[in-house]
């Protein structure tokens, strides 16, 4: 074992997604490196594999969520967002930004997302949406809770970024809300590098975020019907340069496309690949150490979630100091750090006293991991993984 070694992830681009990024730089005569037709090749891929109408490719999933914010404040006006505790940094501060209130609620530790009962408790007249989070490949949906939002006319976002190709249902996630975001950062079940999506069912959705990711620009929406009613109303501007909304540029490019359209043959293959790694190193792993009571219906694991049952900062950092020792690379918090609510980009929203009314994710904080899984992975290293860590007393 002195030559072990286990990162967060391993060959995650491929001989094959080069061959195919140098073939297209060969025969693209005209040199159109910037947003064009493998965009749109990639976007029509990409909701076909989904099963939505409408997909927007973006430069991160992060301006997923930022534009996915703002659209949600143009369609509804300003409020509540009821948010996960544990979550990455962009679903939180793409709220604040939009000027939007965050409203927050612990998770449950069978799937790391929002516990149910408590995100019911905290919508109220002013909630604008629920922006819930798939966790690490796991389902924080449920049939209780899509009813009561359609009841109450509440709109779903959801963020899919670690949790491509997991399903509620037999229905992918992501198909369930107004829209969701996804990303394909170079960790995650696929990659373009860097790289997010919008998708939705919803054409209005669609034609604002095309709009919203290429500087508000109207003649970006691709609705010709829209954009002449526009340019007749604002006479006075060229009629190419018509900026509706004060917004951004997040395209994404050609080459990030191209890379997509590749990676997207093999995830669905590679999900199954993760899934079978996950469940073998949950089938190995002490129980009487390690919390393993996930609901694991509908996964597509993105990390192997480490969760110490025991209370205690000792144990941990001991637990720390043996994963160190054995060249095993890992992240504290599980998802974005832990419990968000710590961050101090949150100080002026969340009290010290707060912090106490969220024990679970504050659980995850202190003593939640995650270390890699990746298609590549072999048995015979999730075992020596596993012995590892059961050795721990």
């Amino acid at each position: 074992m002195n030559n072990f070694f286990h990162p967060l992830m391993d060959n995650n681009i491929t001989n094959s997604d080069i061959d195919v990024i140098k073939n297209f730089l060969i025969k693209n005569k005209n040199k159109i490196f910037t947003q064009s037709s493998k965009v749109n090749d990639f976007e029509k891929k990409w909701s076909k594999w989904l099963g939505v109408k409408y997909s927007v490719f973006v430069n991160s999933g992060s301006s997923a969520n930022l534009l996915s914010m703002l659209i949600t404040k143009i369609l509804f006006g300003k409020g509540e967002i009821i948010v996960p505790t544990l979550t990455w940094v962009s679903d939180i501060a793409s709220v604040i930004q939009n000027q939007l209130k965050p409203v927050f609620v612990d998770i449950d530790l069978r799937t790391l997302c929002m516990n149910e009962e408590e995100l019911l408790k905290k919508i109220n007249k002013k909630t604008k949406a629920i922006f819930l989070t798939h966790v690490q490949g796991f389902n924080g949906l449920s049939k209780n809770l899509i009813s009561i939002l359609k009841k109450k006319n509440i709109p779903l976002i959801e963020d899919v970024c670690e949790s491509h190709g997991a399903t509620y249902e037999n229905k992918k996630l992501g198909t369930y809300g107004l829209m969701s975001n996804f990303s394909f950062y170079y960790a995650h079940h696929m990659t373009t590098i860097e790289g997010g999506m919008i998708s939705t069912n919803n054409k209005k959705v669609y034609e604002l975020a095309k709009m919203l990711r290429s500087h508000g620009m109207a003649r970006e929406s691709g609705n010709k019907i829209f954009e002449n009613k526009i340019i007749k109303k604002y006479k006075t501007l060229s009629p190419k340069f018509i900026f509706l909304y004060p917004a951004y540029n997040v395209r994404n490019n050609e080459i990030s496309a191209v890379m997509g359209i590749n990676q997207l043959k093999t995830l669905d293959d590679n999900i199954k690949k993760r899934n079978k790694n996950f469940l073998f190193f949950l089938k190995n792993l002490d129980q009487s150490l390690y919390y393993t009571d996930f609901k694991l219906e509908g996964i597509s694991n993105y990390a192997f979630p480490i969760i110490l049952k025991k209370n205690n900062i000792k144990f941990r950092d001991k637990f720390e100091r043996l994963l160190k020792k054995k060249k095993i690379e890992f992240r504290r918090g599980n998802a974005g750090g832990g419990n968000q609510l710590r961050q101090p980009y949150l100080k002026n929203y969340v009290s010290k006293k707060m912090i106490k009314s969220f024990p679970k994710v504050d659980h995850i904080h202190f003593f939640g991991y995650y270390i890699g899984n990746f298609p590549s992975l072999e048995k015979d290293k999730i075992l020596k993984i596993c012995k590892i860590l059961n050795s721990l007393n």
